[in-house]
């Protein structure tokens, strides 16, 4: 939790919008949560015994050691997220797996098992896994279904913040298709 707690100054402009990992001023996040946290985290893998909690601490870990969102270890966060997978066969972690693995491996890696993942249905209600498709198909530059995407989450989105930035990004994508008539 304090690892986690520790980049909430990052996440949200003064307008409350979302600001994504990538972009967050990592001199705001707490260095003394960190510190507190990655001493937690030391200490509780000292006495050997791994669980979920433990593994999310250590992916939140890797987060907060890189200086910039250049230097994360994508690596060893998605073998952390295939280790929580085997333990929780949790759909949420499944989806975080598959965005770690995209900044890894690139968008294109990503994108079929994610479109495959949606289409089990477990996730179908859940904003965030169409808007993390919508990116993929965005990074490809496959405009119109990064739009289709994101107007599927923008119709399951409850939080206004969100709203909004699921509006700049179709407003974005807008713009990129008026551009190429």
């Amino acid at each position: 939790l304090l690892l986690t707690e520790a980049r909430r100054p990052a996440r949200a402009d003064a307008d409350g919008n979302p600001v994504l990992l990538e972009q967050q001023d990592r001199s705001l996040w707490l260095q003394p949560h960190i510190t507190e946290g990655k001493q937690l985290l030391e200490q509780t893998l000292a006495q050997g015994e791994v669980g979920p909690y433990l593994l999310q601490a250590a992916i939140a870990a890797v987060h907060a050691e890189a200086r910039t969102f250049a230097d994360t270890d994508w690596v060893q966060i998605v073998a952390l997220y295939e280790l929580l997978w085997r333990l929780t066969r949790s759909p949420v972690v499944a989806l975080n797996h598959l965005v770690a693995l995209s900044m890894r491996d690139g968008p294109a890696a990503a994108v079929g098992p994610l479109e495959a993942l949606l289409q089990q249905g477990e996730l179908a209600q859940h904003y965030l896994s169409h808007a993390a498709l919508a990116d993929l198909y965005r990074k490809l530059e496959r405009v119109p279904e990064a739009i289709a995407c994101y107007q599927q989450a923008l119709a399951l989105v409850q939080q206004e913040p969100d709203r909004r930035f699921l509006e700049s990004r179709l407003a974005e994508l807008g713009e990129r298709l008026a551009e190429k008539s």
